[in-house]
């Protein structure tokens, strides 16, 4: 406020100055800078402007931190230099030039501070009392809702000196932005406050923070507090039950969950009701355990009690077939939501879509994909990944290459994944032209390029035999600030192997050392592989026991890459052997 009155006078006086009949240039310079040195670096004036907006701020808000001022500081004395005198001979236009400059960013400054203000909802207003701490909470929960909550706290810590409580909704979205963030520590200490100042946690406090230990994969703490709920007189709802539900289901603990339903949910009766959301988790974690019995049980138990079913369960029922390979029910279930007035969505779409390009029903999945537009439905990135990438890896990458024109088309730019894909496709066909090609294309609709794309095309020149091509791409990838990995190394070290380089496998692995990067057992198997081909048995055979004293897990493959060629070595001389004793 003090900055906007001083800028707002200091415009006043700039044109008043124009506007008068001063008739000498030296008389408006003085007067000019002696305006902006009052306004600017005069401290009574400072004081007093602070003064003034100390008063407008009303009583529970007066010492709350305006941060935005000091984010933004005007030193205006650094816009002169040292050698000029307002009191004496200057510049007139270097003078001018100078407070044209200060004027420029005193409005640039007085501009940063109102959107600063504006994003953090904070309006200082004279409100009575009561409209005061009222306002007080609004501003707390715009605050924690922005993430802001070292602010949030501090105005609570003032309400509280004051002796006056934020109410509980309040305190829940302080707990629950403090939750998202995994402070749980600021968390308890928050609801420990509430225990003993006031108000006390209700079943949404308790709620929330059960789903921030869940959040963080600790469900015995979110366990152990279901019990203390009850102690303080929040018996669990059904929003409890179902994130307690949820968090042993993605920890596999499916009978678990189905005993604590049981305990929290029974009625009168002492069976366990469930609603919908409870039966969808239920449901979803039986088919990822492979327990199909059990989910369509649930399922069949769900549509007979009249439950409204919606998209979401339906997802999950398609998904669960997919999973266990059962593409016609998953059709059937697809069906039966349109029986029901049900549309799908693009969640129910991609999930027949991973299903039928994992049965490689490629001619299906593009089916469903031509579906989509029909239905209105948009294609996403993952749609077009899903089936690029299926049509990649079973050759038919000419396919793929048109699906990518059509995402171009749809002027959705495909992420770096799906160009690599297409890259180490080309490249396993060997086809190293339009490996490059790709990339080029890549490049100029304004995707960069990273280490898999230059991983696909090492492969590709080393498919095609191009060890010093594949190798100076290493070196292009330095050049553009990008750092080979173990990939790019095991690639380089493989190739000059079967090329009889071993020596220059060598000098790579002792890059890889120095770069920092652990070789793993494909690095030492194709270095096992170099020593057999150039008759090195004797250094396999050490670099094998090396491998073997330094616990790194190895597979069959060098153990059956150095017997085949012990056995080719010792063939011939068996054969000799015999020869002479004959």
């Amino acid at each position: 406020m003090a900055l906007s009155i001083g800028c707002e006078e200091s415009h006043l006086m700039f044109l008043r100055l124009f506007n008068s009949g001063i008739s000498t240039t030296d008389l408006m310079v003085r007067d000019v800078a002696l305006m902006f040195d009052k306004i600017f670096l005069s401290k009574h004036k400072l004081d007093l402007l602070n003064k003034r907006n100390v008063e407008l701020l009303p009583d529970p808000l007066e010492d709350f931190p305006l941060l935005v001022d000091s984010s933004y500081p005007l030193k205006v004395e650094e816009l002169f230099l040292q050698k000029n005198d307002f009191n004496n001979k200057t510049n007139p236009e270097a003078v001018f030039n100078r407070l044209e400059a200060m004027l420029k960013i005193s409005l640039e400054r007085l501009r940063m501070i109102r959107e600063s203000v504006m994003s953090e909802k904070v309006i200082f207003r004279v409100y009575s009392s009561k409209d005061d701490f009222s306002r007080c909470g609004d501003i707390i929960r715009s605050l924690s809702l922005q993430g802001k909550l070292e602010s949030a706290l501090w105005l609570r810590n003032r309400m509280m000196q004051k002796s006056v409580i934020p109410d509980v909704t309040t305190h829940n979205y302080i707990i629950n932005r403090l939750c998202r963030t995994g402070n749980m520590e600021k968390a308890d200490w928050l609801i420990r406050q509430m225990l003993e100042f006031g108000p006390s946690p209700n079943c949404s406090t308790y709620n929330t923070f059960l789903k921030g230990y869940c959040r963080i994969n600790d469900v015995d703490k979110a366990l152990y507090l279901l019990s203390a709920m009850a102690k303080n007189g929040n018996w669990p709802n059904r929003v409890t039950c179902n994130i307690l539900v949820h968090a042993l289901c993605k920890k596999g603990l499916l009978e678990d969950a189905v005993k604590l339903l049981e305990q929290i949910l029974e009625d009168d009766n002492g069976v366990a009701t469930s609603d919908l959301i409870t039966s969808t988790i239920l449901i979803d974690s039986s088919f990822k355990s492979r327990n199909m019995e059990h989910a369509l049980t649930l399922w069949v138990e769900m549509t007979q009690k009249c439950t409204e079913i919606d998209v979401i369960a339906y997802n999950v029922l398609i998904n669960g077939f997919c999973l266990n390979g059962d593409m016609n029910f998953a059709y059937g279930s697809f069906c039966d939501m349109f029986k029901r007035g049900l549309l799908p969505d693009i969640f129910t779409l991609n999930t027949l879509i991973s299903g039928l390009c994992k049965q490689r029903k490629l001619d299906e999945a593009c089916y469903i994909l031509k579906m989509m537009l029909i239905m209105g439905i948009g294609p996403d990135q993952l749609s077009y990944k899903m089936i690029i990438q299926a049509l990649c890896i079973y050759g038919d990458i000419v396919r793929a290459t048109k699906f990518l024109q059509c995402m171009l088309k749809d002027a959705m730019v495909p992420g770096p994944h799906i160009w690599n894909v297409l890259i180490d496709g080309y490249g396993r066909r060997g086809d190293v032209d339009k490996a490059f090609l790709i990339r080029d294309f890549m490049v100029e609709v304004g995707v960069t390029p990273n280490t898999f794309t230059y991983n696909a095309l090492v492969l590709a020149e080393v498919k095609s035999g191009n060890i010093l091509r594949a190798y100076s791409l290493k070196q292009e990838m330095l050049q553009f600030g990008l750092f080979p990995d173990v990939v790019t190394f095991n690639l380089l070290i493989g190739a000059a192997c079967n090329f009889g380089h071993v020596q220059f496998a060598l000098q790579l692995h002792d890059e890889m050392l120095r770069r920092g990067y652990d070789p793993d057992i494909i690095t030492y198997t194709e270095l096992i592989r170099g020593h057999c081909v150039g008759g090195n048995l004797k250094e396999a055979e050490e670099l094998l026991g090396k491998v073997q004293r330094s616990g790194l897990p190895i597979d069959c493959v060098p153990y059956k890459i150095l017997l085949k060629n012990l056995r080719r070595m010792r063939g011939p001389k068996k054969h000799l052997t015999s020869a002479k004793d004959g």
